[in-house]
């Protein structure tokens, strides 16, 4: 029966993603010859195709890797993939949490493996295609090497220390993982900025006085503190343009794209700095970082009951062995299968998303030039080659950000 289940989600799951990828590409292909009148006068006829043309190239790109994803998915299930590793693993490895670590490990770098030609050829040739790349093979390699690293170094503590916790605290073992998962995202979130960001972008204080002024004239009307204003050299890897804000506390910083600082000019930048501040001042970060920790008990208490469920490892294509611990399995079964059952959380998370972008582009009108912000996104609109014609239905199940056209008329009174 469980089987039954998993395969109807796992379809439906697939089939609408495929559904709203095809919208998507004939909805943005009917509409590539005609630019939106609110950017009529702003973005050119070429920038407009050129944005269509970037987005079905990823739509497609996508449409292709969630079907590769669907196919490793059944082969590690009901194919019996995930069965294979670890009965040959428990042969390689007298020592039970070696065995374990190992299972996680395979699966995983197997995943990644799987994942590296979508991303190469994500970057070398569809990005390269449309102007964006500037990440050299070299640069890709070592950015692979780096994050394998990280994730030794981090996930293999973790992983044992979850198993450790699962086959050695009894019933409460839900609660202690939980709150090591709690502490270790913490941890990371406080790392980032320090430590893991600059293995992989160079880091300089913002050399710029008028800007610098500018920004700490806004934190001193938001009331918002800072431990620096940094730029990063994003252009090593790709033209497209960001800024954002890392780390908590009194070691909270700004930093900003290079890429970004040569297009926008200082109103921009200020208006641009005020949505993110929005954020901060609606504590919409906090409240995602609470409901992620939240969701993550829910979880880890679905994870406690299943993971003691005979019906729930056959139902997936796997017997447990009997005699030895099969944590490592339940964990690898549960995270595969959970994304397969929670799809249609997707588009609760979208419109919670775009409703606090819209709130935050309010502030930053109160904080600083609604004129500004407009000319700010239609260059990142333009830049970034983002379509201003999505399809609504697939906008509204995927997008974070509100649809281009919609978002510029909710800041038209301020930016008259």
């Amino acid at each position: 029966m469980f089987t039954l289940l998993f395969v109807a989600f796992l379809l439906t799951d697939v089939l609408l993603r495929l559904w709203l990828a095809t919208r998507q590409i004939r909805h943005v292909s009917r509409h590539r010859d005609h630019v939106p009148e609110a950017f009529a006068a702003r973005i050119g006829l070429r920038s407009h195709q050129r944005a269509a043309d970037y987005t079905v190239a990823k739509t497609r790109l996508t449409m292709l890797e969630r079907l590769v994803e669907a196919t490793v998915l059944v082969g590690f299930t009901l194919m019996g993939g995930l069965q294979v590793l670890d009965v040959q693993l428990g042969y390689l490895f007298e020592n039970e949490m070696l065995r374990q670590l190992a299972l996680l490990g395979v699966v995983f770098a197997i995943m990644g493996v799987i994942g590296l030609p979508f991303a190469f050829y994500n970057k070398f040739r569809l990005e390269q295609r449309f102007g964006f790349n500037r990440m050299t093979p070299r640069l890709f390699i070592v950015d692979c090497l780096k994050t394998l690293l990280l994730s030794l170094l981090f996930g293999t503590p973790l992983a044992a220390a979850v198993l450790w916790i699962m086959g050695n605290t009894g019933t409460a073992w839900v609660w202690w993982a939980w709150g090591t998962w709690v502490a270790f995202n913490i941890l990371l979130l406080w790392l980032f900025p320090t430590f893991i960001a600059p293995m992989f972008n160079k880091f300089t204080p913002l050399d710029n006085p008028e800007i610098s002024q500018r920004i700490e004239r806004l934190m001193q009307r938001c009331g918002f503190s800072l431990s620096g204003l940094y730029v990063m050299d994003g252009s090593r890897r790709s033209a497209h343009g960001n800024a954002y804000f890392t780390g908590f506390g009194n070691a909270r910083r700004i930093v900003f794209f290079d890429t970004l600082l040569s297009r926008l000019n200082g109103d921009e930048i200020e208006a641009v700095l005020a949505h993110e501040l929005g954020h901060f001042r609606h504590r919409h970060i906090l409240r995602r970082m609470v409901m992620s920790f939240g969701f993550a008990l829910v979880f880890f208490l679905a994870l406690g009951w299943l993971s003691g469920q005979l019906w729930f490892y056959e139902g997936l294509g796997v017997t447990p062995q009997f005699g030895r611990p099969n944590d490592a399995l339940a964990l690898i079964l549960f995270f595969l299968a959970v994304p397969v059952f929670t799809f249609w959380v997707t588009p609760l998370a979208a419109w919670m998303s775009r409703r606090d972008e819209f709130e935050a582009d309010r502030y930053a009108c109160a904080q600083a030039s609604g004129a500004a912000l407009v000319s700010a996104l239609v260059k990142l609109y333009d830049d970034n080659a983002a379509t201003l014609t999505p399809d609504p239905v697939h906008s509204a199940f995927y997008d974070s950000h509100p649809p281009a056209v919609r978002r510029i008329e909710s800041l038209k009174p301020a930016h008259a």
